[in-house]
């Protein structure tokens, strides 16, 4: 089932059963902010009684009690709520691990074209945010909401054992400012929760971009741009708030006329029975001033009901990232699913054949690229050449079967190319793929787990690295800051030529390999492909540098339908 078809309700359910949200543990945070909230009303109760009780000039004893109670609801309240807070937290956080852990497992059993469309930022924001605001479903929604029910009970309950009838107006003042205004917020708090949700991982999306892009923002003098869409997107996120703060502000009003009501309400009914000679004054100060403790929990429903709408919002947004299988069930992983096509991605072959016939290639919305047709076979480095933006990443991408064909046909040996082939026959080098900030052995491993130092260090000779690896503090045992940012572009460039070299795959696609290198490393990238070349494996490169084609044995220049390109 696809998530555009699962409403928010039903993706926070599954969500939170991702999370592994514990019972004993939620239900525990739920009692300590009972316990807190209830020495409030405890507080409450015991203070009038008291009072009431020394205006009658009684002996110092008949306080006593009273006094040591009034102290321990006042610790306690205190001490209760410090509890809840440990316990509620504890929850959200281990709940967020394990839903995190849940949508990674997901996304590597999900096809590369449902991430592939995503910008870094989108991606960071439904994996951060979004699952951040899942937990505070928890802390913010659930727990809260049980409290106020539990909280609200208690207070009846007194009421009404001191006085059936202040306990039926009680019940009912507690419900119009419980239910009435969870009714009257969930409809705008549905509506501005996912605004707000939309527009802060918008926010999360271009402040990630303008910090990314700054190098080229600054030579194409495009700060200016990038910093207005910001901007824009952080107004729209005010708005959002804005507008969800609206309903909330109504419901707070609706609560206090509520809270007001029902004070009202129980001072006359205490007025009233203590003149009739019902119940005694101690007893009727108890009814009188209850209702000023029993609504603190329940002015906590409008923004739980607001919280809840958007943690359904983001869970919605995590699904439609990371969906479950049609039966509703989280894919099993990677090893367990066996054979996951007709091209039996799990066996290692030893060479490979790569074809394209009159193969187009487009995201959504995209014009497609000319239908070209060519053959890489074992041993040969084929370039992909056009203008930057034509479409060369998305037809690689669609070669390697991480993106349907939009017109033709990409196979592998004969076989239709799919996801199944990524990892298993094809290895593919991105043009922003990734340094971990770990050492640079490490990172090498990336490739391939079982490397030996040895061939790290033959592999860096290969791309012209050796002589910089012993400059290094710690040699291969160097850390390197993530996303490469202690090396210098040519530097990174290298470390991923030496990745792709150390693959097991026979089949490598490596996109823009030129980028950010000098001479000499124009020189290492030539080395590599005459290595790849020597072992048998299938290349292809994307460029859309005419001086790296000596390094190829053909060219396949593509471009849009209907350009001259």
């Amino acid at each position: 089932m696809t998530a555009g078809g699962v409403s928010p309700a039903r993706a926070l359910r599954r969500a939170l059963t991702d999370a592994q949200v514990s019972r004993a543990r939620t239900t525990g945070a739920v009692l300590w902010g009972t316990a807190a909230i209830g020495s409030a009303v405890g507080l409450a109760a015991t203070a009038a009684w008291m009072i009431a009780k020394a205006a009658g000039m009684p002996s110092p004893a008949d306080l006593a009690i009273a006094a040591v109670v009034v102290r321990f609801f006042g610790v306690g309240r205190g001490l209760f709520r410090y509890l809840e807070r440990l316990a509620s937290h504890d929850v959200a956080l281990r709940g967020v691990v394990a839903l995190r852990v849940r949508v990674y497992e997901r996304l590597a059993s999900a096809p590369p074209s449902r991430v592939l469309p995503l910008s870094r930022g989108q991606v960071m924001a439904r994996l951060g945010a979004d699952i951040d605001a899942v937990g505070d479903a928890v802390v913010r929604g659930l727990i809260p909401t049980a409290v106020a029910v539990s909280v609200s009970g208690v207070a009846v309950t007194i009421a009404a054992i001191t006085v059936p009838v202040a306990g039926a107006a009680l019940a009912a003042w507690l419900l119009l400012a419980g239910l009435g205004t969870a009714a009257l917020t969930r409809r705008s708090a549905r509506v501005a929760a996912s605004k707000g949700v939309t527009a802060d991982a918008l926010v999360t999306e271009r402040s990630l971009a303008a910090i990314e892009a700054a190098p080229e923002h600054l030579v194409w003098g495009t700060q200016a741009d990038a910093m207005d869409a910001l901007a824009n997107a952080e107004t729209d996120s005010r708005a959002a708030h804005e507008a969800a703060a609206r309903p909330a502000a109504l419901a707070a009003a609706v609560q206090v006329l509520a809270a007001g009501g029902a004070l009202i309400t129980s001072i006359a009914i205490a007025v009233s029975q203590a003149f009739a000679g019902t119940i005694g004054p101690t007893t009727a100060a108890v009814v009188a001033l209850l209702p000023l403790a029993a609504f603190e929990a329940v002015n906590a429903i409008p923004a739980a009901v607001q919280q809840l709408e958007r943690s359904a919002a983001a869970a919605r947004r995590i699904e439609e990232l990371a969906p479950y299988d049609d039966a509703g069930q989280v894919p099993p992983p990677a090893e367990q699913r066996g054979n996951r096509g007709p091209a039996s991605a799990s066996a290692v072959r030893s060479a490979v054949t790569i074809e394209a016939r009159e193969l187009s290639a487009a995201w959504p919305q995209m014009a497609p690229t000319r239908p070209v047709s060519f053959v890489v076979a074992p041993g040969e480095v084929v370039a992909i050449v056009g203008p930057s933006g034509i479409g060369k990443t998305t037809l690689v991408a669609t070669l390697a079967g991480a993106l349907a064909p939009h017109g033709g046909e990409a196979l592998i040996d004969g076989e239709r190319a799919s996801v199944a082939h990524l990892g298993a026959a094809i290895a593919v080098t991105a043009e922003d793929a990734h340094l971990f900030g770990t050492t640079v052995f490490e990172n090498l491993r990336a490739a391939r787990g079982d490397i030996t130092e040895a061939q790290a260090r033959d592999a860096l000779a290969t791309v012209g690295l050796a002589a910089w690896v012993e400059t290094l503090p710690d040699g291969l045992d160097t850390l390197v800051g993530s996303g490469g940012g202690t090396v210098s572009g040519g530097e990174r460039r290298r470390l991923l030529l030496a990745r792709a070299l150390l693959t097991r795959q026979p089949a490598h696609v490596i996109d823009e390999p030129g980028e950010h290198l000098d001479a000499a490393g124009r020189e290492a990238l030539r080395a590599v492909l005459a290595r790849m070349r020597e072992e048998g494996r299938t290349v292809v490169i994307v460029t859309h540098d005419l001086d790296l084609l000596d390094a190829a044995d053909r060219t396949v220049s593509i471009g849009s339908v209907g350009s001259d390109a």
